[in-house]
């Protein structure tokens, strides 16, 4: 088992002993987390709070897979973290290309290793930096081709405090920022958001004519957070 590095920011935690006790909760969920997990997931701090949950990440990748016009080849994860959502699409073997982009080097160290793991770290295209500049720079002319996948950072864990989460406040990139600026690479975007987010804001950007579809995903019957799929997606609902 591949040791992780010594610089403290990434962490392979397989005691409960070892965890820290203001993350207690995460440890007793780390199978639902990470199928996986004890073949020596890694994982940084801030990970517990962000990545997607196994189950949901594999339901979203097959919903994605399943309805995405069939002329789409390439998927981009533009927030990889460390890995949930980039593997699972990886694991469908729908896509010519998988690209995920990530800013921080310690989560992606994470995500190339986590990879490793449930093996298709072969299958992904990692890239570090700024995910707005990155796919402009490696994707302009391609936007037929391409399904662009955005779980962003929400701010923190406050989102939860809000029956009805305002997305003009999600940090540092609120809802209006990211579909500005990522509708300029791909007509079929799927955005991972709070499950209490404002459906009202949502519905704004659905372009006309077009429905939006939103999707909770859940597990053990409760909501972790819901998707907005804006494009020609088909689910095969009337």
């Amino acid at each position: 088992m591949e040791e992780p590095p010594e610089d403290g920011h990434i962490h392979q935690w397989l005691s409960q002993d070892e965890f820290p006790e203001r993350m207690k909760k995460y440890w007793w969920q780390r199978q639902r987390i990470w199928d996986r997990y004890d073949q020596g997931v890694w994982m940084t701090e801030d990970a517990w709070f962000e990545v997607t949950p196994e189950p949901i990440a594999n339901k979203i990748a097959a919903h994605i897979a399943e309805s995405a016009p069939k002329e789409k080849t390439i998927l981009i994860d533009a927030f990889a973290g460390v890995g949930g959502n980039a593997i699972a699409f990886a694991r469908q073997g729908r896509w010519d290309q998988v690209f995920a982009f990530e800013k921080n080097p310690d989560a992606l160290k994470c995500a190339k290793h986590n990879a490793e793991i449930y093996g298709v770290d072969k299958k992904i295209v990692w890239a570090k930096g700024d995910c707005f500049s990155e796919i402009y720079k490696r994707f302009s002319g391609q936007k037929a081709k391409i399904v662009l996948f955005a779980s962003p950072p929400w701010g923190g864990i406050s989102y939860g405090d809000d029956q009805v989460f305002d997305l003009s406040k999600m940090e540092p990139y609120n809802l209006d920022s990211l579909y500005s600026k990522l509708s300029r690479f791909s007509s079929s975007l799927v955005f991972y958001l709070p499950r209490n987010s404002d459906l009202n804001q949502i519905t704004r950007y659905a372009p006309k004519g077009k429905k939006v579809e939103a999707a909770h995903y859940c597990i053990r019957g409760a909501s972790k957070a819901m998707c907005v799929y804006f494009g020609d997606f088909d689910f095969g609902l009337e």
